[in-house]
């Protein structure tokens, strides 16, 4: 069982590494294009960053929705292979079934925090 305790948190924690954003350096290609007589392209319109409170907080809770997501997708599978693993015994099934109901209850809260901020945003916050 301890195998496979840690085989699991070697997994999540791989996993978790996957999340991780690498910066990249751009080359920006379009920028003598763009001076010419078709600067109403596509590629060529402004792409200026909106850094109101409104979209910065936004941002902030997508980002902070996607990792409790991919985290709970893991508790989830986890919860999965203990119940599999579990043999039948009570205790393993009863921790196997409370792991699974919380990460589902705990995403579906976050479901509803993300709705209820973007409600209180759209409604009380104006660019």
């Amino acid at each position: 069982m301890k195998i496979l305790r840690n085989l699991i948190a070697s997994i999540a924690v791989i996993a978790g590494l996957a999340f991780v954003a690498v910066p990249a350096g751009a080359v920006d290609v379009f920028s003598g294009a763009c001076s010419g007589a078709t600067s109403s392209t596509v590629v060529c319109k402004s792409t200026t960053t909106d850094t109101s409170v409104s979209t910065v907080i936004k941002n902030v809770i997508n980002t902070l929705l996607y990792l409790l997501g991919a985290a709970a997708v893991i508790v989830i599978v986890i919860a999965g292979i203990l119940y599999v693993t579990s043999g039948g015994e009570t205790a393993g099934v009863t921790r196997a079934k409370n792991m699974l109901l919380y990460a589902v209850v705990g995403l579906v809260i976050a479901l509803l925090a993300y709705a209820i901020v973007n409600f209180v945003i759209s409604r009380f916050i104006t660019k």
